[in-house]
């Protein structure tokens, strides 16, 4: 079975998702913004071996942390989709912009695309290419349990903004709308940000989306 634990980090309270199989207890984090002693500290508790970091998109309060854990444990960095090329190789200035910590470079050892499929342990995740809040947008859904890792696409009465360089609000609607509702209602979500939903919840109440 899958578990997972929500890690807000840094002053954004970034929702960083530590996931792992129950069986083999090997582990991923998913969108390791910030705070790595925290983090690091979390995965020690539960007795678990670190695998991978996987990352729905590039911007600095989800993958401020990459490159420093990518370095100092050798793990592979799994995703986003290409098109967030430009916000990787952005991350020093957004840490600046932000006042982060200075990120550091990484180079994604496995870029994703939609349909993909991605594991750790025994367990195995559906990747969803969502863009509209960044082009590269990622969205990781593991089928058995009914839940979805859906970064800054979509939050509980929320969605994703799309004013920063390459967000497309009609790309982030038809995203929502195509590939994520069709999931069924049932679904549950850690949004990148906030509490978790119930795609039936934002499908009949959140105002932002279409009716």
């Amino acid at each position: 079975m899958l578990h997972r634990l929500t890690l807000p980090v840094t002053a954004f309270e970034q929702n960083c998702s530590l996931i792992w199989c129950d069986a083999t207890h090997e582990a991923a984090l998913i969108d390791p913004g910030g705070d790595m002693a925290k983090l690091l500290q979390a995965v020690e508790e539960r007795g678990l071996t670190l695998k991978a970091v996987w990352l729905t998109h590039a911007h600095i309060d989800h993958a401020g942390a990459t490159g420093t854990l990518a370095r100092t444990l050798q793990l592979p960095v799994i995703g986003p989709h290409q098109g967030d090329q430009f916000w990787i190789d952005a991350l020093p200035q957004q840490s600046q912009m932000f006042g982060f910590p200075q990120a550091e470079p990484f180079v994604p050892t496995r870029w994703l695309h939609d349909g993909d499929e991605v594991g750790i342990g025994q367990e195995t995740l559906k990747v969803l290419h969502c863009p509209g809040h960044t082009p590269g947008h990622v969205v990781f859904f593991h089928a058995p349990t009914g839940h979805a890792f859906v970064g800054d696409v979509l939050f509980a009465g929320g969605i994703g903004r799309t004013d920063f360089p390459g967000g497309n609000h009609a790309e982030l609607i038809h995203a929502i709308t195509h590939k994520l509702l069709p999931l069924g209602d049932g679904v549950t979500f850690t949004p990148g940000h906030g509490p978790e939903s119930t795609l039936g919840e934002e499908r009949r109440f959140n105002p932002f989306l279409p009716r």
